[in-house]
Order: structure tokens, then sequence, then C-alpha cells
């Protein structure tokens, strides 16, 4: 045999037997079967062999598992973003002539697939106010095919009344999914929200707080019905939804540590929030766990212990702050923090800050809001001194109070 052609097909197998603390990383394109019948009987809709990576290898496989573990469900697709998680949902549940609602504070770009994409296909859509369930229970008709839920709101976090949304889909028979990146599965469970009741899919960005690092776009979408997964699944295969296997290595080094990186985030988070609440500046402070919060009886009962304890809410807040700043101040004041960058995403180790123009973002009126400028805030694991510090610092020189 040539020496280029041993390489190739060296016949030496590693014994089986090693373990170690971390899975082994599988990267595969081509999968090789034993024979023809093998071949031929293998399925890729089935977990229980391997027809070609893009359909699954052992190391994809067990953060499947450990992802349904982590959020009560059965069934598990990886995709490559937190947005193709929402995408593969909607693309496979949505045809010519159905209707989709989405909360007006949902997550942007779900918005912005259903006004562009799906609205080009001959899918519409309304925007319903997720603080009203009798508002969503108003716009569910006939061609409503899916309800689209999330909590708490994307950037002014009012927490809406998650069960009593899922009761209004389950008695008008439409599917309900739930973009659950916010709760991760640890603020509470997307399956189990009271006895027999639970959302139909779970979709979360695993870029944040799963990854942890800032370095990893991912996504998963959650079930725990299997003809539900099969159809998800189906759509998920056509469209070539893939995820490397050294993204999933990281994702799966990284979960060990995030119920612990989740709460000091959380800690940190309700720190710094309660210190903006007694700035001059700050007119609103929009927090779930914040008395006063939008929502906030909705998240106390939902993620709050049932025999006490303060419960789970995340990393992040939001302020508004007095509109006698102008938007061109406050963009001054988030260019002269220091450790708090400039950028989108959070749950990494770095501190994010984010100035909005809620007029550009949402449809509906917004009366539980006060007058100014929102920015939010994504609480890394720096020290809450050196970051509250850093804001005191950018405040004092850009929004001097009155």
């Amino acid at each position: 045999m040539d020496a280029t052609t041993g390489l190739i097909h060296h016949p030496y197998q590693p014994p089986e037997g090693f373990a170690a603390p971390q899975p082994a990383v599988h990267k595969a394109s081509t999968v090789i079967f034993a024979n023809t019948a093998a071949m031929r009987a293998r399925d890729w809709r089935s977990r229980s062999g391997y027809t070609y990576g893009l359909h699954g290898t052992p190391t994809t496989f067990t953060l499947e598992e450990r992802l349904c573990h982590l959020e009560g469900g059965q069934q598990c697709l990886l995709v490559p973003s937190g947005l193709a998680a929402i995408a593969n949902v909607s693309l496979s549940l949505l045809r010519s002539g159905d209707e989709v609602l989405i909360p007006d504070n949902a997550y942007g770009p779900n918005k912005a697939l259903a006004e562009g994409e799906l609205a080009a296909w001959g899918i519409s859509h309304q925007f319903y106010d997720p603080l009203e369930p009798a508002d969503l229970a108003a716009r569910i008709g006939p061609r409503t095919r899916l309800v689209w839920l999330e909590v708490p709101g994307s950037v002014t976090l009012e927490f809406p009344d998650l069960p009593a949304l899922v009761r209004i889909c389950r008695d008008k028979g439409v599917l309900c999914a739930l973009d659950n990146t916010w709760g991760a599965g640890l603020a509470f469970r997307p399956f189990e929200l009271a006895p027999g009741l639970g959302v139909d899919i779970s979709a979360q960005a695993l870029t944040k707080y799963p990854s942890g690092g800032g370095d990893v776009l991912m996504g998963s979408v959650i079930t725990r019905d299997k003809a539900l997964h099969q159809r998800l699944k189906a759509t998920h295969m056509r469209l070539g939804l893939g995820v490397g296997g050294n993204d999933v290595e990281t994702v799966l080094r990284s979960l060990p540590s995030m119920a612990l990186r989740y709460r000091a985030h959380d800690e940190a988070a309700r720190a710094l929030a309660a210190w903006c609440a007694a700035r001059p500046q700050v007119v609103q402070v929009l927090h779930p766990a914040w008395p006063g919060s939008p929502g906030h009886e909705h998240w106390q009962a939902l993620c709050t212990p049932a025999g006490g304890g303060q419960g789970l809410a995340a990393g992040l807040f939001s302020v508004v702050f007095d509109a006698r700043f102008s938007p061109a101040q406050v963009d001054a004041f988030c260019d002269a923090l220091r450790l708090f960058k400039l950028g989108y995403s959070w749950g990494g180790p770095m501190s994010l800050v984010v100035p909005y123009d809620l007029r550009s973002m949402r449809q509906r009126p917004t009366p539980h809001l006060l007058p100014g400028t929102v920015v939010r805030f994504s609480v890394g694991l720096e020290s809450v001194d050196d970051l509250r510090r850093d804001l005191a610092q950018a405040l004092g020189s850009q929004l001097p109070p009155a």
C-alpha cells in the first residue's frame, strides 16, 4: 500500500473505554457505513444512528440531550443562531394564507422576519400587547397557526402573565413558541408552567448564557411532542441548518458553570439596577425583579420558589433617562462608559450597553413606560463596585443632575 493511501486508510483504531470530564469532539460531513444494507437501513430522522454530519454526531446528540434536561423537553434541534431557531419554527409551521401573532416587544429580528420574508410568502402577522392577555385572545382568528411568546420583552423587559397566554393558545387550539433565551431553562421551566400546562416549543439563543463567552453563535429548538419535533426536523434538514463541532464543544464545556454564572449576572444586575433607581437622572428602572417594573408580579409568580427565596432574573436591566436629556446626550453618556462596552448580545463576561429609540421599535402605545430615552445594560462578570464607579463617572460627566 502506498504511503499516502495508508495515511487515509490506516487500520488502527484506538481502544474503547476512554473517559474524561468533557465529551469527545466528533467532526464529520461524511459518515462511514459498514455495508450497503446498513446505509439503506439508517434513517436521518432517528438518533439511533448516524447518516451524515449535518444530521448529527455523538457530540451534537450529547448537547441536545443536555439541553433537553435543562429545559425539561424531550427532543432538541441545534441551529446556527438564536434567529435561526426562530426562523426554523416559523418556516416549518406557517404556510401561505396563515397568520402568526408576535408580541410587540419581541426580539426585533423576529418581527423583521414576519414583515419581510413571511409577508412576501403570503403569511400575515399581527403584533399583540403581551401585558394584556385579552388582546391576544381577541386577535387569534381562524387563520392563526402560531403564537410567539417572549419573556421578558426585548429591551424594555416587561414580564407578561406567561401561563395565561399559554392557556389562551391551548384553549384556541393554536401552537405557541417561546423565545426562552432570557430564562435559559433556569429562571422557570417552560414546559411545566403549571400542572399540565406548558409551551409547545422553546427556542433559545445558546449564544447567550449557555455559551457564556460571547464567542459562539448557536440556537436550539426544543419540544416534548414527537410529531411536532419531526415536522420541525424536516424543515431543519431541508434548510441545511448545521452547527460546527468545535462550537458544540464550547457550549458543552460552558454548561456546567451556567447556573453559577447566571446567578452572578443576576445578583450584579439587581445591585446596579437598585443603584440606578436612586439616581435623579433616571425616571424608571426596567427589571423583572424590580418592584414597579411592568409585570413584576408575574415574574414573582413564575420565577420565585414556592417555599420562598428571591428567584432568578438574569443579568439584563434597562433604564429610562429623564426626557430633559436629549438622545444625543444619552449617546454621549454611553460613549463615556469605560467598562460597559457598546455592543449587541448579552450573557458573556463583559458588560455591554446599548441606547435605543423605542419609537422605531414599537407599533403599539407604551403607556407603562415613562417619557425619555431607554438604555439597556447587560451586566457581565466584572466587579460590581467597578461597574458602579463606571456608571457614576459617565453620569457625572455627561448627564449631571439638575
